[in-house]
């Protein structure tokens, strides 16, 4: 049995995250639980051709670790995996990281006022613990009849298999997605044939993509004030797209135009142009970003298959309208589970209820990070921590802030038990439910990961700017939790 004072489960940005924090305000006894065996969360598991971020590099990092030298606008994915790498070791973060490690079960303790963790390394209790699972951990591949008597290879984007020789191959891609937009012009350039399986067409702008030159690079290295100051402008930059999002009639027009304009500009056939034509609201599913993807439907061993996934059939895809493609290796860019986070079927809180069943109508959480019934929990990147427009890792920074604040309020009032209201958080539910009504993912007319399709909820993104959820829930107020109560004395066994 191991005690510390904070348990983390997740090591990617949002739990290195939390652990520099941790660490420089002098936090001793904390340890960062890590199923995988190295860091990165997201930008491990993703290592797929073409993988890269699709928010700038000097927004999609730490604001307390910025890095002068990324090589391009928009980083690739192993840049980014680097970078986590990097911080952890440079941040004194490895005494406290535990790799490896299979959370098994964590459960709320009443009497003694501690959580209590089974592992796949053991057993540890602990009086705080932060989820930082992140929404996109755990892919998601659809029911397919004939899955398990496909005779070629079947894998999801996220759990990519480097060993499969794609070279001459006849591959299908499931999905058209932001992986799918950049694993496609990739996959073109080694497979004889390639199918892409699209059951709707998504919103593609140009990637305005480009390298940083050594001059850049230097001068952002030397002047710390100017690479502060190129952050806050692409941030604001940022902020502007979030009228696309709020039925705001220009800036969907302008944003509708731009995805038209480009579509129109690279995709000549005017049937294939057709199929890749969304039929839904700009912004009601994410908006991707690609200057490859559409020009790779002109080569002539490329088939776009305006159609989903049916059935596998021996070695062969067979899609719903009906089309039959023989295909040595199937890949599913089918996103993940994301309305329905598996982690949350092993934590148990108060009165021995599941988050699962607590999040059994919809992902709920006050401030996006505290959930009544599980007192000294937090979820970062959780329920409407997510946004559609901005950088995740500001919002990351924001709950951060809130939970150090909650560790600051416990440590000068004698460590009391902090157990949010369950009225501030259905106030709070209230409050997104409210902003969320006539914003383009609830109208605008899609099926989205956005949405739980259990009851129609939005449940994943912040329905405002970005700088409003910091002025909303960047510091923690004692105010929205149960009358302080000291914890039980009780020795951990």
């Amino acid at each position: 049995m191991t005690h510390l004072d904070t348990l983390v489960v997740g090591a990617g940005f949002a739990g290195i995250g939390m652990g520099i924090r941790l660490k420089r305000r002098g936090t001793r006894s904390f340890a960062i639980l890590e199923r995988a065996g190295q860091v990165g969360g997201t930008w491990r598991d993703n290592c797929y051709p073409g993988v890269a971020c699709d928010i700038p590099s000097h927004l999609y990092s730490y604001s307390f670790r910025p890095n002068p030298n990324w090589s391009q606008f928009y980083s690739p994915g192993g840049e980014i995996w680097e970078y986590l790498s990097t911080s952890a070791i440079e941040e004194g973060l490895l005494e406290h990281l535990r790799v490896g490690v299979d959370v098994q079960s964590m459960d709320w303790d009443e009497a003694a006022a501690l959580w209590r963790l089974t592992t796949s390394r053991g057993a540890f209790t602990c009086r705080t613990l932060i989820l930082a699972c992140g929404r996109l951990s755990e892919p998601r591949i659809p029911p397919v009849p004939g899955i398990d008597d496909f005779r070629g290879e079947a894998f999801h984007s996220a759990r990519w298999t480097p060993v499969v020789n794609l070279d001459g191959k006849r591959v299908a891609v499931v999905g058209s997605g932001a992986s799918a937009v950049q694993l496609v012009p990739r996959l073109a350039e080694r497979a004889a044939q390639l199918v892409v399986l699209q059951r709707s067409a998504p919103y593609v702008i140009p990637r305005d993509d480009r390298a940083y030159s050594p001059a850049e690079r230097a001068l952002l290295a030397r002047d710390p004030a100017e690479l502060s100051s190129l952050r806050t402008r692409l941030f604001w930059k940022a902020e502007e797209a979030f009228a696309q999002r709020v039925r705001d009639p220009a800036s969907i027009s302008a944003a509708r135009d731009r995805a038209r304009v480009h579509l129109e500009s690279q995709v000549k056939h005017a049937a294939t142009r057709a199929a890749l034509t969304p039929s839904y609201e700009i912004g009601c599913k994410r908006v991707l970003i690609s200057s490859e993807y559409y020009p790779t439907f002109a080569l002539p061993h490329v088939v776009l298959e305006p159609s989903a996934l049916a059935a596998l059939d021996g070695d062969t895809v067979v899609t719903q309208s009906g089309a039959r493609h023989r295909i040595d290796v199937v890949i599913f860019a089918t996103g993940f589970h994301t309305t329905q986070q598996p982690y949350a079927r092993a934590v148990t809180g108060r009165a021995g209820e599941r988050l699962s069943e607590h999040w059994s109508g919809g992902m709920t959480a006050h401030a996006s990070t505290v959930v009544s019934g599980f007192p000294n929990l937090f979820v970062i990147n959780g329920p409407n921590a997510g946004l559609s427009h901005n950088s995740a890792i500001y919002m990351i920074e924001t709950q951060i802030d809130y939970v150090l604040g909650a560790l600051a309020y416990q440590a000068g009032a004698g460590n009391p038990v902090l157990a949010v209201t369950r009225a501030a958080e259905e106030a709070y539910s209230r409050l997104v439910d409210e902003l969320s009504a006539d914003a383009v993912w609830t109208t605008g007319g899609c099926e989205s990961w956005y949405i739980d399709p259990r009851n129609g909820r939005q449940t994943l993104l912040w329905p405002d700017f970005a700088h409003t959820f910091r002025s909303v829930n960047g510091e923690f107020s004692p105010l929205d939790f149960e009358p302080a109560s000291p914890p039980a004395v009780t020795v951990p066994r």
